[in-house]
């Protein structure tokens, strides 16, 4: 790249995986209270590509053309701008930049006051590449563990256990002492994680009472309405069920917005005591974004799709 110039996946247009572009793009520059980031890895997320599909979406987040891609990102900080205090040059950070964390550089805020402009100190015990997956799906998943309030006497049904937010929000749950039924198509990774697996789709509700005859007591949907119906059928409360993805009247919802402000601390510590573990399912090269993304838009990956820089 030539001298102040550096990579960045833009987009022109709002679309599919089809119009993301990896431009030469001026690199940033810190301000006061801002901190520089070369990014080593990136983690895609649903939100991602939901938010730049359409114009009417990108403005509630505040998007406008040309945009950048990605939130979650990982890496070194190397330049610190005047009133910074809380980090110096050659500091492992993760946190998010939102729509524009898919570049060579990121400017945050060093205040980490402003979600999806902030920085964290990664700890040593964490690599890059796991660090990157942090921000967003462990947010949500605290956030919706937060919600239905688990404790060694509950049995929770969790929908889209597999997933990106699925894997944290089964190993979360499974650390309240609860017992953990997950929905997915892959058993044997549910098994692994902690869940009892199910089988999503027609019949849900018998397989669920064949399983826990005593009775679910919560509920968490990461994919749509079915399990939060499924939990209703079966006598759950409508306080302990809990979407991230869709809407239902009665029914309180949860994203990373929600969580709790030592959340993503708390996960952090957790993977670096090894009392979490974030399975990775693929990385590709920056060049590959399309790919990538196509991958994750998917929703069939088990775990998280990482984008090395």
């Amino acid at each position: 790249m030539r001298e102040n110039r550096s990579r960045a996946v833009r987009l022109e247009a709002f679309g599919g995986p089809e119009v993301l572009e990896v431009q030469e793009v001026p690199t940033p520059q810190p301000g006061p209270g801002q901190i520089r980031v070369r990014v080593t890895a990136a983690g895609l997320n649903p939100m991602d590509w939901v938010m730049t599909a359409d114009a009417e979406t990108a403005a509630r987040f505040g998007l406008t053309l040309p945009t950048g891609f990605g939130t979650d990102y990982a890496g070194v900080v190397d330049e610190v701008g005047p009133e910074v205090t809380d980090f110096a040059e050659g500091d492992r950070v993760f946190g998010s930049a939102l729509s524009r964390a898919i570049a060579d550089y990121v400017v945050v805020d060093a205040s980490g006051e402003t979600p999806a402009n902030e920085a964290h100190h990664t700890p040593p015990e964490v690599d890059d590449r796991t660090a990157a997956t942090l921000t967003i799906a462990g947010r949500t998943a605290s956030a919706a563990l937060a919600v239905v309030a688990l404790g060694p006497q509950d049995t929770v049904l969790i929908g889209g256990a597999a997933g990106g937010v699925g894997v944290f929000a089964v190993q979360l749950a499974r650390l309240t002492g609860a017992r953990v039924l997950g929905t997915g198509s892959a058993p044997e990774f549910l098994r692994e994680l902690g869940a009892e697996p199910l089988a999503y789709g027609d019949g849900l509700e018998d397989r669920v009472r064949a399983l826990a005859p005593g009775k679910i007591t919560a509920a968490i949907d990461l994919h749509g309405t079915e399990t939060a119906l499924t939990a209703q059928k079966l006598g759950v409360p409508d306080a302990r069920i809990c979407t991230i993805a869709a809407q239902l009247e009665g029914i309180p919802g949860a994203n990373g917005a929600n969580a709790a402000p030592g959340a993503l601390a708390e996960i952090a510590g957790l993977v670096a005591a090894g009392r979490l573990r974030i399975p990775i399912a693929a990385t590709f090269p920056v060049a590959q974004i399309r790919t990538a993304t196509e991958l994750q838009a998917a929703r069939h990956v088990h775990g998280k799709v990482v984008i090395d820089l």
